[in-house]
């Protein structure tokens, strides 16, 4: 598709290009019969301002990218909408990409925007320290980066995060406080650091009430239904012994609690399923998910402010933003 030009319509009128350009931006010096000879011609042709070549002459292209590792979840997406709508309410636009839990898919997303010349970057890591480097070269080129969720621990940067630890702390206390003591924990990959700290805290709730640590009942699993479904099968085809599963992440717990039900296991009676970062999507399954839910809108709205802010005072530190999330007991565990 060819797009109509300045100089398109200066050939046609037989005007110097500036002048046109002139004329277009309303500028008092040229004629009123010129500037409506260039406006109407401009309108008949469906002439479009190049904002991107205007932003670009000011050293900025008005846009901010944003990465994450996946959309099949409502997480990403309900944290994008809310950055999205924060961002373009200050005139700004976003390029949108995803990585698909791929560190070189998302070193090429990296360059991409890069090449795209967005004015910053609000992203969620897919691996702990794949690609940290990268990160802090952007940092130098005056590409500042606002890391969410996922980030990078041992980076300085604005981040804007949840305790995953402490709340899945409470939430695997509350297992243990309702009588479990065989808890299954579904685990995200060790790449992810949020993985990490929800591992961490398991065992430390274990400890706390003198519960024997079996390693048999930690699995490592990628955040979708069928690899929760793929989990619980596997374990119930060996004979593990459990009463209760604590997952990485809502669509794993899903896939387990749609397995466990199918196969005529009562939840919660017989077995508590509960997870992080939960949706709606909890409410919508029998019975219906325990979960910690995180603040996707102030999530994004945050992000979106860190980075107008690191975008009109450059020089300020950065910080990180700790929100709260909340436990939400369901009938999974009750």
């Amino acid at each position: 598709m060819k797009y109509v030009t300045i100089k398109d319509i200066a050939a046609q009128l037989r005007l110097s290009k500036s002048t046109v350009s002139r004329a277009l931006a309303g500028d008092g010096n040229v004629s009123g019969e010129t500037r409506g000879k260039v406006l109407e011609l401009a309108t008949q042709l469906g002439y479009k301002r190049n904002e991107l070549a205007a932003n670009l002459r000011h050293n900025a292209s008005g846009t901010v990218g944003f990465l994450v590792p996946e959309m099949r979840t409502p997480f990403f997406l309900s944290v994008l909408t809310s950055a999205q709508d924060a961002l373009n309410a200050k005139g700004m636009k976003v390029l949108i990409a995803q990585s698909h839990e791929d560190p070189e898919a998302e070193l090429r997303n990296l360059k991409m925007m890069e090449d795209y010349r967005v004015d910053g970057i609000i992203m969620s890591i897919c691996h702990t320290d794949r690609n940290v480097s990268e990160y802090e070269r952007l940092e130098k080129k005056d590409i500042p980066i606002v890391f969410f969720d996922r980030v990078p621990a041992a980076m300085q940067a604005p981040k804007v995060v949840v305790d995953d630890y402490m709340k899945s702390f409470f939430l695997v206390e509350h297992l243990v406080r309702t009588g479990r003591k065989r808890i299954l924990h579904i685990a995200g990959p060790a790449r992810i650091p949020n993985s990490l700290d929800r591992r961490r805290a398991y065992r430390d709730v274990l400890e706390k009430f003198h519960i024997p640590y079996d390693p048999q009942l930690v699995v490592n699993g990628e955040n979708y239904r069928g690899e929760g479904e793929r989990i619980i099968k596997d374990v119930m085809k060996r004979g593990l012994d459990f009463d209760a599963i604590f997952c990485f992440g809502e669509t794993q717990a899903i896939g387990a609690l749609n397995y466990l039900v199918r196969n005529g296991v009562k939840v919660p009676q017989e077995v508590s399923v509960c997870c992080f970062s939960g949706t709606d999507l909890g409410t919508i399954v029998t019975p219906q998910l325990t979960v910690i839910q995180q603040p996707f809108e102030e999530m994004g709205r945050t992000s979106a402010e860190l980075m107008l802010e690191r975008l009109d005072s450059p020089e300020t530190p950065p910080r990180t933003v700790v929100l709260d999330a909340e436990m939400v007991i369901r009938q999974s565990t009750e």
